[in-house]
């Protein structure tokens, strides 16, 4: 199976960037995983909420060049569908057997996501009600698919 991650911005922080390289890595077993960052927009301080929307109308265009037609695309939202680690295991097991060879999560940027790519997504995935950092999610998210991974198999993982 093909994962896709889409991003909005890059990994500033060390730490991070080598938690996601040791994901990309233990991911390297169970499927063909691929990063896309997509540049943010700068959000001056006080921006106006019209701003703000025209900010993330334009980190949506540029997530939305990258999301393919034959992907089930699963935006990451506060309020999607929160399961537990063993319902998300279920669900990535369900689409691999329904045949979906390539799914694609969307991050979006610290203003969140534009209406447009929600309605571009198959599913909406939250994993709390609390606001995350973005680069943070994309860490949360990489553990949650290689704990999915680990589960299908029946492998050992920490609980």
């Amino acid at each position: 199976m093909k994962i896709t991650l889409i991003s909005v911005g890059k990994v500033k922080e060390d730490f991070y960037r080598k938690a996601v390289f040791e994901y990309e890595k233990r991911l390297s077993r169970y499927c063909n995983l691929e990063i896309v960052e997509v540049a943010d927009e700068k959000t001056p301080e006080g921006a106006a909420p019209a701003m703000e929307e025209q900010i993330k109308e334009r980190e949506a265009d540029r997530i939305l060049k990258h999301v393919r037609e034959d992907a089930y695309v699963i935006t990451l939202e506060i309020k999607g569908w929160q399961p537990d680690s063993l319902m998300f295991a279920e669900e990535m097991n369900r689409l691999a057997v329904q045949g979906k060879s390539h799914i694609q999560f969307i991050i979006g940027g610290s203003l969140g996501l534009h209406p447009k790519v929600s309605r571009a997504a198959d599913k909406a995935l939250g994993f709390s009600n609390m606001t995350f950092p973005h680069q943070l999610m994309r860490v949360i998210l990489l553990e949650q698919i290689y704990r999915s991974y680990r589960i299908i198999r029946g492998e050992p993982y920490h609980k």
